[in-house]
């Protein structure tokens, strides 16, 4: 298959040109495309003529999105737009990348594929915005969601946690924050297994199993040997940010689990990445 990846050089993306490396790859990001620039974007779908575009391109700085909620509309919401119109045009299916925030977290149950997004930020709104553009223009799209990506390489809530440790020797985390913490790797895998399949629809891909960010942060002290720094649970009150995330932010997997794919649990993941 012929397959375009914008945001190439992302997490995800980086992932993705493993896990799909029996196909021909397309690479693209920034500076060489930006998805904001509608007439970019259809020039290079239209050049390439990909069976299928992968969009993991976004504004994830979601403190940031508070901060500018015009430009994350901007990136997210306008520049999902622009490449689904691009893929209407040449014909290709589109396979978009969206999140657990475009959910309140009022369901302590966590939350199906179907059930309708109800975003309290603004990345959130971006990313809902995002996905009824892809909704609304295209017949042959996936639309999979993800939670608490981590990944090798760059800063995420796994860094963070083992920095602060290793130098103060304790650590604050807030306990009703709930997800579902997902390795790209395996994230990757799925995503994979999904696009070889033609079935369209919405997938909600996470590591099995959900934790607060407390449990979160206890597994990974656990597996570094730092049983020893001292895990404060909070709350998220008393943790100021710009950006408010949904407390039950945990995505459940029904639609992938139906056609086969599912993902191992979080526990097992992380243990893999933290042997790199």
């Amino acid at each position: 298959m012929n397959i375009m990846i914008i945001g190439a050089k992302g997490q995800l993306g980086t992932a993705l040109q493993s896990a799909l490396a029996q196909h021909h790859l397309i690479l693209l990001d920034l500076p060489e495309l930006d998805i904001t620039d509608r007439m970019a974007v259809e020039t290079a779908v239209s050049h390439h003529d990909p069976e299928l575009v992968i969009n993991t391109a976004a504004y994830t700085n979601v403190d940031g999105c508070a901060r500018d909620p015009q430009l994350a509309y901007k990136v997210n919401g306008l520049g999902t737009q622009n490449i689904a119109l691009a893929c209407q045009k040449q014909g290709a299916a589109l396979c978009h990348i969206s999140t657990n925030e475009v959910f309140s977290g009022d369901n302590p149950n966590g939350y199906e594929e179907w059930m309708p997004p109800d975003p309290i930020n603004a990345y959130g709104r971006s990313k809902t915005a995002a996905e009824h553009h892809v909704q609304n223009i295209l017949n042959n799209f996936y639309i999979v969601r993800l939670a608490w990506l981590f990944a090798p390489g760059g800063r995420n809530f796994i860094h963070a946690i083992l920095n602060r440790a290793r130098e103060t020797g304790q650590v604050r985390v807030v306990t009703d924050e709930i997800g579902n913490p997902t390795y790209v790797k395996d994230l990757a895998e799925a995503i994979t297994q999904l696009v070889e399949t033609g079935q369209y629809g919405v997938y909600h891909f996470t590591n099995s199993g959900s934790c607060s960010r407390w449990g979160f942060a206890n597994e990974i002290l656990r597996l570094a040997g730092l049983d020893e720094a001292v895990n404060t649970p909070i709350l998220s009150s008393e943790f100021k940010r710009p950006s408010t995330p949904p407390p039950y932010g945990a995505l459940q997997n029904i639609a992938g689990a139906a056609i086969g794919i599912t993902l191992r649990p979080w526990q097992e993941a992380l243990a893999e990445y933290m042997e790199l």
